[in-house]
């Protein structure tokens, strides 16, 4: 029985829906209006592949309440890349750099990187492993998922305007 209504702003998209007082962010997502980017792990907040941003931090979905996101903006993963056609620069590092296996990590990673290169648009390599330590990914080794934030890094905010290079 849902109790309380809420309005979230989804990736640019205004959604209405009626929640339990219990239910988690990520599930509203997923399983109440279809966003299926952020992805249920371990339910307790220590593997981080339910992150999003929520009115632009990065947050495990797992750990907040729906009701405690009412009003808020959430992007996920899908809102990386605006245009749908063209990956954004954090998605094609991770493509170009091997950074994602199978991929049920993945969008968290990305959330989380977005923030750290909003945050730190330079970061050194243990700057990267400590903004992921909340991520968990069984496949990588993590060695590949370092470079692609790191190439990540390069290419963010240097659109064609601001890379052209000086003659």
């Amino acid at each position: 029985m849902a109790d309380h209504d809420i309005t979230l702003t989804v990736n640019g998209t205004t959604e209405s829906l009626a929640v339990e007082s219990r239910t988690l962010l990520v599930h509203a997502l997923r399983d109440e209006l279809g966003y299926t980017g952020p992805n249920v792990g371990c339910e307790s907040g220590k593997c981080g592949a339910c992150t999003v941003s929520l009115d632009g931090d990065a947050v495990k979905s797992c750990t907040v309440l729906a009701v405690q996101a009412d009003g808020s903006e959430v992007r996920t993963a899908g809102a990386l890349a605006e245009s749908g056609d063209d990956l954004h620069p954090i998605q094609a590092a991770f493509h170009e750099e091997h950074g994602l296996q199978c991929g049920y990590c993945t969008p968290g990673i990305l959330m989380t990187t977005e923030q750290l290169l909003d945050e730190t648009p330079d970061p050194s390599r243990e700057e990267i492993r400590h903004a992921l330590k909340g991520n968990v990914c069984r496949c990588t080794g993590y060695g590949n998922v370092v470079d692609a934030v790191e190439t990540a890094a390069e290419r963010v905010g240097t659109g064609p305007d601001e890379s052209a290079e000086d003659d």
